[in-house]
């Protein structure tokens, strides 16, 4: 990316003068700093290349040239009450809103081993335990609860928890509290490896003058925060900080905080990373009219971090608060580890920015030429010094871990602790919470006559495994509600000479419909159905083509496996030729569709006209070893009995362990619970039971059975109509599918044609839960501002 054609100010006389005494190793001062981070057109251009041949010294020097590292976590956020009132923050609860979600004022001690088991199990090894400040010093509910648990304060729970973490399942915790004094970091410090708090700002201004974001906030005075991280270096604590751009600060607070920071470095050794993080706007704050960030403004900041910090501090930039175009710039701008990335959490501070998908985040990592390594909550340099700075309790965990040699993360899995009270007390026939809390912390451990009986709650064994369920949502995928904008195109109907029957089309049409999509703001198309036998096999890859070209940008989720078969066989192509060339022609997913249950026997009795199974899992298989991400599904409420429905899901956490152990980038992304109405379906696996709760049971152990494995359960809305939703979607249900606009062009030839669901229709349905909203991508990712603005 080229940055020339932003001139630079008069005042940048003093940047390279300040450049070359970074490069010759001297101190810059406040004025330096001030000057580079105002770096623009070749200054900057200037900045960014002494700050990568300076992150390559210092990466060099440590014993790992062209590496970048993250840590693999999972996000703990053991309570979001807080006695802060920050004006950008969307992790806050009040104990008003957590009574109205359902939410507990803490995570119970099972509900933290559930989400540290299960990233466990995905080979993550860190913990990473978030919070508010000191919650029982403003509100009672939270005094009360740590009163009835025997804990003296938030603190002294969070040692509980790191403690148990490693103890159970051998993760690594990294505790991130909020304002500590020396004593509380001292009795922590034997809990976790590592600890932090960023620093945000210096600015006293935003902390004392009324309407700025840290006014009312008392642990954000940034003479308090600074005091926690020099006591921090006394103790001994690996330590994480940083930098918060775009809240209000001026560029000499913002000089001013990094010197702040290297100099308390400088004091004590202690400051294992900076994080410069850029402000992102939210919803539902008093910030969420304010610009984001500037991205070159951002990257002055990332590469002065790097000038005045030196070569050897790891300096951190959060690829979820970045468009993966925008990596090029933060890399050269000196950037040299992503911070932690869970497989399994999202983001509970940043709900609206999903992690990268750990490949993709490789992949990319690759071409901006590194390698990217794991590393562990405590910083390479600090393990291989562990009496120095682990704790003795800590070692022996800490040593497991890592790499004898580079101080990285090393091969050898989490401790992981098999058993214990939930599944001793269901064996011996406890009740059906117990079981329901054995499923959420270790599904693989149950059979399926625990699945089934789970299936069949009803009552207040159903509301419990429900809340359960639920529970397990909001700790792994998150509170959001998510939506994709697209469009239906049933390919069944294409015609390559107009007929005008009803529902049929051209490849006019399909340039047409695709324009109209693009112009109504939608970032998928969806295309599926078998094409007349009438009809040469080829239009498959026509109607692909079309798409691709009419609309580049345009997410062309296409064709299921009978389809693909289909081009397959009557084309003459093989599977593995179609997938190829459909990939070609501009096909980037595929749905998941053409099976109601994976079970011979159900096919056979009520579905023969469906794809076999066999076929089915062998192209499935395909289209995920050429990379293509799809969705499942299962159909329920016919002939399927409960033990077929628990085999349909099983078979599916197989497939997508095949899928990530292959390494190829595919695999499922969602799984949809699809109930099929009468006529042939409606049949309750409990007779008697009402609808709705045939539906909770359903969603419910989907995400229970699926959790670890394949992260989203969607909840087809077109189904149920928007009042079950909504009762779905507190039963472990985190997103809507699409929109599924009509268009204005042939809306006849999409096979749900008349059912929509506008983004703020949907906006309004997650409203009424006290849920964050999202449009997301096909992938879930964030679309771009265009497409948004678009809508």
């Amino acid at each position: 990316m080229s940055l020339a054609d932003h001139p630079a100010p008069a005042s940048a006389v003093r940047i390279p003068e300040a450049i070359a005494a970074a490069r010759a190793g001297r101190d810059l001062d406040v004025a330096d700093a001030e000057a580079l981070l105002g770096a623009v057109g070749d200054d900057l251009e200037a900045l960014l290349a002494a700050a990568s041949a300076l992150r390559d010294e210092g990466l060099t020097a440590a014993g790992r040239p062209g590496v970048i590292t993250y840590s693999r976590k999972v996000f703990i956020p053991l309570t979001t009450l807080c006695r802060d009132r920050c004006h950008y923050c969307i992790f806050v609860d009040t104990p008003s809103q957590l009574r109205l979600l359902r939410k507990p004022v803490y995570m119970t001690p099972e509900q933290v081993l559930t989400v540290a088991r299960q990233g466990a199990a995905l080979g993550c090894k860190e913990a990473l335990l978030t919070l508010g400040d000191r919650p029982e010093d403003r509100w009672p509910e939270a005094r009360a609860w740590l009163d009835e648990h025997g804990y003296t304060s938030t603190l002294d729970y969070v040692a509980a928890m790191a403690r148990l973490i490693t103890a159970e399942t051998g993760l690594l915790a990294h505790a991130n509290p909020g304002v500590m004094s020396a004593d509380e970091l001292r009795m922590l410090r034997p809990t976790a490896p590592s600890m932090g708090m960023m620093l945000e700002t210096t600015s006293r201004r935003l902390f004392e003058e009324p309407g700025q974001v840290h006014y009312g906030s008392p642990d954000k005075d940034p003479d308090v925060r600074l005091a926690v991280i020099e006591d921090a270096g006394r103790e001994r604590v690996p330590f994480t900080t940083g930098i918060l751009v775009g809240i209000g600060e001026t560029v000499h607070d913002r000089a001013e905080s990094l010197i702040a920071l290297r100099d308390a470095h400088r004091r004590h050794g202690h400051v294992q990373e900076v994080i410069v993080q850029n402000f992102r706007a939210k919803p539902r704050t008093a910030m969420r009219a304010a610009p984001d960030a500037s991205l070159l403004e951002y990257v002055a900041a990332v590469a002065t971090a790097r000038l005045v910090l030196g070569p050897r501090m790891r300096v951190q930039v959060p690829p979820n608060l970045s468009d993966e175009t925008e990596f090029e710039l933060l890399v050269r701008a000196g950037a040299d580890d992503w911070g932690g990335v869970s497989p399994l959490t999202a983001d509970h501070v940043n709900p609206e920015r999903p992690w990268p998908h750990l490949d993709d985040l490789a992949r990319r990592t690759a071409e901006l030429g590194f390698t990217l390594r794991e590393r562990l909550t405590a910083h390479p340099e600090f393990v291989r010094d562990p009496d120095g700075w682990i704790d003795p309790d800590l070692r022996p965990a800490v040593a497991r871990l890592a790499d004898p040699d580079s101080g990285l993360a090393g091969d050898a899995a989490p401790a992981l602790r098999r058993g214990g009270a939930p599944a001793a007390s269901r064996r011996s026939g406890g009740d059906l919470a117990r079981l329901a809390e054995a499923a959420a912390s270790a599904p693989g451990d149950l059979d399926d006559g625990d699945w089934v009986r789970l299936l069949t709650a009803t009552g207040s064994g159903l509301d419990t495994l429900t809340a359960t369920a639920d529970d397990v949502r909001r700790y792994t995928v998150g509170e959001t509600v998510s939506i994709v904008v697209n469009r239906n195109l049933t390919s069944t109907g294409f015609r390559a000479v107009a007929t005008g029957e009803p529902g049929t089309f051209t490849l006019d049409d399909v340039a047409a419909i695709t324009t109209d999509a693009w112009d109504l703001g939608a970032t998928e198309i969806c295309v599926q159905g078998r094409v007349a036998a009438s009809e040469d096999p080829r239009a498959y890859l026509d109607i692909a083509r079309t798409v691709h070209e009419t609309a580049p940008r345009l997410h062309l989720h296409a064709y299921r496996p009978q389809d693909v078969w289909d081009l397959a066989d009557r084309g003459g192509l093989g599977l593995d030729g179609a997938l190829a060339a459909l990939r070609d022609a501009g096909v980037r997913s595929v749905p998941g569709t053409g099976v109601k249950v994976l079970s011979e026997r159900a096919r056979r009795a009520a579905f023969d006209g469906d794809l076999e199974i066999d076929r089915w899992e062998t192209g499935i298989r395909a289209a995920h070893a050429h990379g293509f991400r799809s969705t499942s599904v299962l159909f329920y409420g016919h002939v399927e009995t409960a033990s077929e429905r628990v085999a349909h899901l099983r078979r599916l956490r197989e497939l997508q362990a095949d899928a990530a152990a292959a390494g190829s980038g595919g695999g499922f992304t969602e799984f949809v619970p699809i109930p099929l109405p009468a006529p042939l379906g409606g049949v309750p696996l409990v007779a008697g039971r009402a609808p709705i709760d045939e539906h909770r049971a359903m969603v419910a152990v989907s995400r229970l059975l699926l959790t670890g494995s394949i992260p989203h359960v969607q909840v087809p809305w077109t189904r149920l109509g928007t009042a079950a939703t909504a009762v779905l979607l507190r039963s472990g249900g985190d997103d809507l599918g699409g929109t599924l606009l009509d268009g204005r062009v042939r809306p006849d030839a999409g096979v749900e044609q008349g059912l929509e669901l506008p983004i703020p229709e949907a906006a309004r349905l997650a409203a009424s839960l006290l849920r964050p909203f999202r449009q997301r991508t096909t992938d879930y990712r964030e679309p771009d501002a265009e497409r948004k603005a678009a809508r």
